[in-house]
């Protein structure tokens, strides 16, 4: 069976970075929809965790030698404007922003926090769009803030590896404070799948653009019927399969996330929805 988490995400849709590819980047650079898969899926499982867990707990820490949330926090987003700042785009933060002490940085409030850790990881993935995989594997096309050329995918590698371990470190905290982490959180709510005739599924199959998640990415879907089912595929990604719930409403099996499909006056199919995660991301059907 597919794995569904690699397809939909608390992240949603791993694929060619639609929205900030370049006209001259044509090719379909799935080394690149990797990194960007990643950064978003645990991105938002990570500003989902704090988000979650109470300002009066920002100062928890399992043991006094283990980080706080709030230190788990600002270093992330020091973390993340740091490595990303070395794929080509200046960091955007003032200098006498990076004088203040990380343990001062610890303290400020919980939304000043969240926000900032939601806009490193929004200019992570802007620094990943510009990128390809040819560029990826470049080791002379960059450089370190030391001046020594470095390569590309090493540098994606130490910051979506810091993102998984840090969400794995913050959804810990989480058990013991008596949290659910966002990746264990149930469905909102139990579904039911009817069924609906070929001809009804027929008429949503087509392309759809889906726009950009909170990180900044959007992707194209492919819609089709395959052996009187509707199956939707992210591109370059394994199909995963639509359950109506409605005539118009769909859901999947494996995670809280639903598909609307909408129509004009004269009843053409037009578009669809993505709920997930708090969001609904529009895709117009393009095809």
């Amino acid at each position: 069976m597919v794995r569904i988490r690699s397809i939909i995400v608390g992240a949603l849709f791993p694929a060619a970075l639609i929205a900030q590819s370049s006209s001259s980047d044509k090719g379909p650079n799935n080394i690149r929809a990797s990194f960007a898969y990643f950064a978003e899926h645990y991105g938002r499982l990570i500003v989902a965790a704090l988000d979650s867990i109470p300002a009066t707990k920002y100062g928890f820490s399992p043991t006094p030698a283990q980080q706080t949330v709030g230190y788990i926090a600002q270093h992330l987003e020091d973390a993340n404007f740091g490595l990303c700042s070395r794929l080509g785009r200046p960091d955007p933060r003032a200098a006498a922003e990076w004088r203040i002490s990380d343990s001062v940085r610890a303290k400020w409030p919980k939304d000043t926090l969240v926000a900032r850790v939601r806009a490193s990881i929004v200019f992570c993935t802007a620094a990943i769009g510009q990128l390809n995989d040819r560029r990826i594997g470049e080791v002379a096309t960059m450089q370190s803030d030391s001046g020594r050329t470095i390569l590309p995918a090493r540098v994606l590698l130490a910051f979506t590896t810091d993102l998984a371990e840090h969400y794995a470190q913050l959804a810990s905290y989480m058990r013991q404070l008596g949290l659910v982490p966002p990746s264990a959180a149930p469905p909102s709510k139990a579904r039911v799948a009817i069924d609906l005739p070929v001809s009804t599924l027929a008429a949503y199959a087509g392309k759809y653009n889906l726009s950009p998640a909170f990180a900044g990415v959007g992707v194209m879907l492919d819609v089709h019927v395959r052996n009187g089912a509707l199956y939707l595929t992210p591109s370059g990604q394994p199909e995963a399969r639509l359950w109506p719930e409605s005539a118009t409403d769909f859901f999947f099996r494996e995670i809280d996330a639903q598909v609307s499909f909408t129509r004009n006056a004269s009843g053409v199919v037009t578009g669809l929805v993505l709920h997930q995660g708090g969001e609904n991301r529009v895709g117009p059907k393009v095809k």
